[in-house]
């Protein structure tokens, strides 16, 4: 049982109060005489989820003290361990992101494109400052990371900073449940091993019913393929895992499908991020209603998540602070090689033991050639915004995001950059600015 004091970087967010929901009842009998500060910018919303959340552990018998700041040093002073998940801009700066792209002819899209080109300059933006007080207040802490995109995220912080740093994404979970749902097939009956990039990940490995899963998955393509009304988003999704005779990560229908799915975009109303705006208030609406209940329930149809059977990040301080040894999907140095044909500093996501003397990549098989191409382009590409991120100016930006395989016409690249950069220049330090 560890007793820890764990700042949470974004612990005033939409997600805050259902990650700490899974905090309190997942993980919370291991933490006995822990701290958690909740650190972000609007008091106001701080105070819900610190009420909620202390209110969930009192419910259960936890001793486990919540706390809320908005000053970053203070909130990071002597901490063990730092959950990273947050949204520079907020969901405002998302819209634009996915808005502006398509004015010119490229799918804007949260992580991946220019979309997430820009959520990488913004976050590693705060990452900087989030590093130095670190040095300065922190030195034992470590840092579990959800803020997007986790894979530059974390490219950045590792090549520029000694503070551990693991990021996570639960995709590699949700992915072969998701494909086994659009081919009608039980989603409790299916398993993968999923490596690569971050949101652009391939099964290596996969199991349904005790065979390899895309027998099955072959089989419902067969029934589907022809069939009217399928989904096309399913279709896609399944077309594109029995092509390649693997599983997917869900975003790789980005690459595979651009131009149709640049049409449906073009084509509604309301980006997602505008969707999610909608509902923020009533999002908040619950949280502060329930906040006042003696052991506060959140409602999944009202909050960005609830209890998650899953969280990653904190299944991986549990494993660290109370030396669990669980294997779980990381995204770490590929120093071990465990992604064969990629370079040992490249950010990859790949099963690791996480136990308390850090994460511990296990050996995986390789990527199938007639994959692993876009997959090494899309490293390359992650390395050079990292890097533009971290210390480059405009041309070097350009650079970078003329390397995404959306984009490869330089002077749609300079002016998609230049628009964008102008309508984030709040979020941007000054040399990446025209």
């Amino acid at each position: 049982m560890a007793s820890i004091r764990l700042a949470y970087v974004g612990g005033g967010s939409t997600r805050a109060a259902g990650t700490m929901a899974a905090f309190v009842h997942n993980h919370g009998a291991r933490f006995a005489g822990s701290e958690v500060v909740l650190i972000d910018l609007v008091p106001e919303r701080l105070a819900v989820v610190e009420r909620l959340a202390t209110r969930m552990a009192r419910a259960r018998g936890h001793d486990i003290r919540f706390r809320s700041t908005t000053d970053l040093r203070e909130g990071l002073t002597d901490v063990d361990a730092i959950l990273s998940s947050y949204r520079p801009g907020g969901f405002e700066a998302r819209v634009l992101d996915e808005r502006i792209p398509l004015r010119h002819g490229v799918i804007g899209q949260e992580t991946q494109g220019p979309g997430g080109f820009f959520m990488a300059l913004r976050s590693i933006h705060v990452l900087q400052r989030i590093l130095a007080v670190v040095d300065e207040v922190a030195p034992r802490a470590r840092i579990f990371n959800y803020t997007n995109p986790v894979n530059i995220v974390a490219q950045a912080a590792t090549m520029h900073s000694a503070v551990p740093f693991l990021s996570f994404c639960e995709g590699t979970y949700d992915f072969p449940k998701e494909i086994a749902e659009a081919a009608g097939l039980d989603p409790a009956r299916i398993s993968a091993r999923m490596i690569g990039l971050n949101h652009t990940t391939w099964s290596v490995s996969s199991d349904y019913d005790g065979q390899d899963a895309m027998v099955a998955i072959e089989r419902a393509w067969e029934g589907m393929r022809d069939e009217a009304g399928v989904d096309p988003h399913d279709r896609r999704f399944v077309e594109l895992a029995v092509t390649m005779g693997a599983i997917p990560s869900q975003y790789l229908r980005y690459f595979y499908f651009h131009d149709e799915i640049l049409d449906e975009l073009r084509a509604k109303p309301t980006t997602r991020a505008e969707d999610i705006l909608s509902w923020v208030p009533d999002y908040w609406a619950h949280y502060t209603e329930q906040a006042e209940s003696e052991d506060p329930v959140l409602d999944p149809a009202r909050s960005r998540g609830g209890i998650f059977e899953l969280e990653l990040a904190l299944d991986a301080i549990d494993s660290t602070y109370n030396d669990l040894g669980l294997v779980l999907p990381v995204n770490l140095p590929n120093a071990t090689g465990a992604l064969v044909g990629f370079p040992d500093d490249l950010v990859v996501e790949v099963f690791a033991r996480v136990d308390a003397s850090g994460a511990h990549a296990e050996p995986m098989p390789a990527l199938p050639h007639h994959v692993r191409g876009l997959i090494g382009l899309l490293g390359e590409y992650q390395w050079l915004t990292a890097e533009a991120a971290w210390s480059g100016n405009r041309r070097d930006a350009i650079r970078a995001l003329n390397s995404h395989p959306w984009l490869g016409d330089l002077h749609r690249a300079e002016a998609l950059y230049d628009e964008m950069a102008a309508a984030h220049r709040a979020h941007l330090p000054e040399r990446l600015l025209s």
